[in-house]
């Protein structure tokens, strides 16, 4: 084999896409980004636009190969994405029906209350891990379906699917209405246990079959590329991972005791488990992949982290989210301020979509510096309520938590996270895990061993901190959450 052999990588993620082409040892050759837009038409919608997001990775690719890279060099292709963000699209020729609607919206949040009973809710927590909740794709589904029919489109020219289905279907030039297990397993229809698109599910959601695309392992092969500006068509699409289980591959997780968390616009914090744990904590389980056979993991769902310090920024008048670290190491506290970052509600492992954003403890002495620095102890708190959950499930321990993401270029929030959590945080140098992982999983998927990446860790971080110090920190982020939550025994 050639070394110039590469695997060409696409994460689309929630604000920006990223090519990167993957030697077979396992090194980055070249990569490409393009930003990605958010529109919030309404209080809780979050929508992005399908032909943007297209557009994004092919900008992405292009600037990949020209930074380097050669397209006659590229063996195949491999995908990782934004989960639970869902569109519909004419069969016929392609046109979106509507908005991509994004895994933060909670404009269904009231229909999902509507049909949370006991039962309902144990039925989707057994077949699929996951509680009713509106970051999950069904009742997003369910929404684009009625939009559907308003504007009069027949059911048999209607497709769904998560972004992964999508960017198959554009990359294959309609040749293929596919969607890999482990993004099926976030939409609240797939049965985890046997793998398969449930009906009673899709009785709940009020969902046809029809419209859904066919599930394939994650390294089942998803079509050829045909069509796309700059790469030959016939090129294989091998692997597809949901970014965040990309990550968790990137990262070398996949034993159990191990853990990571990235740290996007959400959180997502992930362990690897030896089976299926449905009803066991308030973590869910979720479906990481499915190869020759299944791997299983539980997985906490932050709502809002980056997005919590982008807003900070916002607030504080500050140009860049990169420049609220150095403001935040003027103090060495937050000065009794609190920043409960619940916009959209809490996820994990609360999961209150009642639950309101709340800066609380602010005195005449507060300065913007505590605010900053609050708001970075407000991701890391979120993290560490993660990580406690899992740990009072059972026996599972995590020694060292792998971080990766935009967010852990903050090396005082690393520290802040090391210390609150109580053990080592240990950085990834790997700038684009997810399309790593993705790419990992396709060299496998070809035969080609590569370098195992999970000690590539750019810098420990070690707790400063002392046990009674944390215990108050962590006893004051418990009441600043009870009060977002409208708990009584929040005073």
């Amino acid at each position: 084999m050639s070394p110039l052999t590469q695997i060409l990588s696409i994460d689309q993620g929630t604000t920006n896409s990223k090519a990167v082409l993957v030697a077979d040892d396992g090194t980055v050759i070249a990569r490409g980004t393009a930003p990605v837009s958010l529109t919030l038409p309404r209080p809780g919608w979050v929508e992005q636009d399908a032909e943007e997001i297209w557009a994004s990775v092919l900008q992405a690719v292009g600037r990949c190969l020209a930074a380097g890279g050669r397209a006659a060099d590229v063996r195949a292709v491999a995908l990782s994405n934004q989960r639970e963000s869902v569109l519909a699209w004419r069969r016929s020729d392609g046109a979106p029906l509507g908005p991509v609607i994004g895994w933060q919206d909670r404009r269904t949040t009231e229909w999902c209350t509507s049909i949370s009973t006991p039962a309902n809710a144990t039925l989707v927590q057994q077949s699929t891990g996951l509680p009713i909740d509106a970051m999950f794709s069904a009742p997003k589904i369910r929404w684009l379906l009625e939009l559907a029919k308003q504007a009069g489109t027949p059911l048999a020219d209607v497709c769904v699917g998560t972004v992964d289905s999508w960017l198959i279907w554009k990359l294959t030039a309609a040749a293929e209405h596919l969607t890999e297990a482990g993004n099926a397993s976030r939409t609240l229809l797939y049965d985890v246990r046997r793998l398969g698109w449930d009906d009673t599910l899709l009785d709940l959601f009020d969902v046809p079959r029809s419209v859904l695309p066919e599930v394939r392992a994650s390294n089942a092969g998803f079509g050829r590329v045909s069509g796309v500006p700059g790469l030959p068509d016939g090129l294989p699409v091998i692997a597809v991972l949901a970014d965040s289980h990309a990550a968790l591959y990137g990262q070398g997780c996949t034993t159990v005791g191990s853990a990571k968390a990235t740290y996007g616009t959400g959180s997502s914090v992930m362990t690897p488990t030896q089976s299926l744990q449905l009803g066991q904590s308030a973590v869910p389980s979720t479906l990481a992949w499915v190869t020759d056979r299944p791997t299983y993991a539980v997985e906490g769902n932050i709502l809002s982290s980056g997005a919590a310090l982008a807003w900070m920024a916002n607030i504080l008048g500050l140009g860049d989210v990169a420049a609220l670290g150095p403001l935040a190491e003027q103090v060495h506290h937050s000065g009794g301020v609190t920043f409960v970052p619940a916009f959209s509600g809490l996820g994990a492992p609360h999961w209150d979509r009642s639950a309101v954003a709340q800066l609380t403890g602010m005195s005449q002495a507060t300065l913007p510096a505590h605010l900053a620095r609050a708001a970075l102890e407000a991701v890391a708190h979120q993290v560490c309520d993660v990580v406690a959950a899992m740990e009072r499930s059972g026996d599972l321990h995590i020694d060292v938590l792998r971080a990766d993401g935009g967010a852990t270029r903050s090396e005082l929030l690393m520290q802040i996270q090391a210390d609150l959590l109580g053990r080592p945080v240990a950085v990834s140098d790997l700038a684009e895990v997810s399309a790593i992982g993705a790419a990992l999983l396709a060299w496998h998927t070809l035969g080609v061993g590569t370098a195992d990446r999970s000690e590539e860790l750019g810098h420990r971080f070690t707790p400063a901190l002392d046990a009674d110090a944390r215990d108050r920190a962590r006893q004051s982020w418990a009441r600043a959450v009870a009060g977002s939550r409208g708990c009584p025994d929040s005073r």
